[in-house]
């Protein structure tokens, strides 16, 4: 996998930089007009203040993450020669799903850190946490109410999400090996619906409010390749990625016998270290010790060389799109380059 694109991330983050600082305020409003209680809570997601309710001092996307996806919708206005505020709604409500999303996949998971602080069903409890995720997905929908084209790819984002969602927690009650474990194949439409409904709508809302709907089938198409990109990505570093970064522990998804892409491939290889990580995964693998030792024998298996071999493959296809579809958005295609890179 390619990944040595400095000048690309540095220009994919200031480009990000810019969008988050347009998208701040419209997200303020947003949330402005919810009951203060889930205002608070959702300032809290959002990363503007802690718990108490006392303000961190950080733009949108900081705390509470990094505004990728609303910067997809900004970006993906001006290359097709919109303006990035006649795509704020979009990018306000891509923004609002994700942190609707991650609230509740919080819960689902029990997770009870999510970037270096409390999950906000830690810092509030699990009832007041819910209803805090239903009403960023109400003012989500009410973003795009009057927008139909890009309603469009938001509502079958939702779909996919949920789809992919599920898929996902159903993985969890299926075997290691045998004729019902998890395949290779079915773990990439969870990982196109999980993670590349969101980033597909994002990128066909752009172009769609940006006055090329045309495109917006092509750009759905790309975000979801980026997605299982991404999501690849993210189970690389599930594994191997330094907490310090992730804000997870280390072999969190190990710890929690998750169906992630690097173990599935490991298992698939069929070799010794593909044996005895099948041996440990069904003995189950708890203390530090085995964990790690299934850490090294997935790797020994190949899943870490074949999991980012998968990302490239998807990130190519993502690339060939924008050629064709964008070939002179080099903002939108740093960023893009951006999403996997932070493997490296």
């Amino acid at each position: 996998m390619n990944l040595g694109r400095p000048a690309a991330a540095r220009s994919g983050g200031d480009a990000v930089a810019r969008c988050r600082r347009l998208v701040e305020p419209a997200l303020r409003e947003a949330v402005s007009v919810l009951h203060p209680w889930s205002a608070r809570m959702a300032a809290f997601t959002l990363g503007w203040s802690d718990a108490d309710g006392r303000p961190h001092g950080v733009a949108a996307g900081g705390a509470g993450g990094k505004g990728l996806r609303p910067a997809v919708v900004l970006l993906g206005a001006e290359a097709v020669g919109g303006s990035a505020e006649s795509a704020l709604p979009g990018a306000v409500a891509v923004e609002l799903v994700h942190a609707f999303s991650l609230v509740h996949d919080d819960i689902i998971d029990r997770d009870e850190q999510r970037r270096h602080r409390e999950a906000l069903w830690k810092a509030y409890g699990v009832g007041p946490a819910l209803l805090a995720g239903d009403a960023l997905l109400a003012l989500a929908v009410k973003q795009l109410a009057s927008a139909p084209a890009a309603m469009t790819y938001l509502s079958r984002a939702l779909v996919e999400l949920v789809q992919g969602q599920t898929a996902d927690m159903a993985f969890e009650n299926r075997p290691w090996s045998g004729p019902n474990a998890v395949t290779v194949e079915e773990y990439t439409r969870m990982a196109a619906g999980k993670t590349g409904g969101l980033l597909g709508a994002a990128a066909a809302i752009g172009v769609a409010l940006g006055g090329a709907p045309e495109l917006a089938e092509r750009m759905w198409g790309l975000g979801r390749d980026l997605g299982v990109a991404f999501q690849i990505a993210d189970d690389v570093l599930g594994i191997w990625g330094d907490p310090l970064v992730t804000g997870k522990p280390v072999h969190s998804d190990l710890r929690r016998d998750k169906k992630t892409l690097p173990v599935l491939a490991a298992l698939a290889s069929g070799g010794q270290a593909a044996h005895e990580l099948g041996a440990l995964l069904a003995s189950g693998a708890a203390d530090d010790a085995s964990l790690r030792r299934a850490a090294c024998l997935v790797d020994e298996a190949g899943g870490r060389t074949a999991s980012l071999a998968l990302a490239e493959r998807y990130l190519s296809s993502a690339e060939q799109t924008m050629d064709e579809c964008l070939p002179d958005a080099a903002d939108l295609r740093d960023l893009f380059a951006s999403l996997v890179d932070r493997i490296s």
